[in-house]
């Protein structure tokens, strides 16, 4: 076989592959439509107490760290800015619109060493468990992974106390009145 075949070849053989991983990406944006869309923030949102610049990682289905959200901004991993406000967190993507998870939609807060197509050191990430869309039935919970470097433990520490001080007390969960 002489080069010129042979590099042809190749270089079809690439091009089926990049149309496979499109229509493929296409195909799971498809089957994800009926996910719930995440909150837009809020008009009244006050100024943060917390602002870091950093790397979203991904979302994926909470227990599932290798099925991604491909739809709604959610998909693609880029640089961010976090904003923790006393109502929740703002996640703001260039190019997409920004994405507000209220406090009370946050389940919790922990250190992680991967996700998909993501591997650091341990304890490099941070993964928020929230539930994605509206109170009710229509909720999905799924996990966000942030990396933010030397600012992670900033970042995390402000989490942990916004979920603590969102969620009802354990003994007022259980029915019992708080003393």
């Amino acid at each position: 076989m002489d080069r010129p075949l042979l590099m042809a070849l190749v270089v079809a053989f690439l091009l089926i592959l990049l149309a496979l991983m499109f229509f493929g990406w296409r195909r799971r944006q498809r089957s994800q439509a009926g996910i719930p869309r995440p909150h837009t923030l809020p008009d009244d949102l006050e100024a943060a107490s917390l602002s870091l610049s950093g790397f979203y990682v991904a979302t994926t289905v909470a227990g599932e760290p290798l099925n991604r959200i491909a739809v709604a901004g959610l998909g693609y991993r880029a640089r961010a800015t976090v904003g923790v406000h006393a109502a929740g967190l703002a996640l703001a993507i260039p190019g997409q619109a920004p994405i507000f998870i209220p406090a009370t939609d946050i389940r919790s807060v922990q250190k992680a060493t991967w996700t998909i197509d993501r591997a650091v050191e341990q304890g490099g990430l941070i993964l928020v468990r929230w539930a994605l869309g509206n109170a009710g039935a229509d909720q999905l919970e799924v996990e966000s992974y942030l990396r933010f470097g030397d600012d992670s433990e900033a970042l995390f520490e402000s989490v942990q106390e916004l979920h603590a001080t969102s969620q009802p007390s354990s003994a007022t969960q259980a029915g019992g009145r708080a003393q």
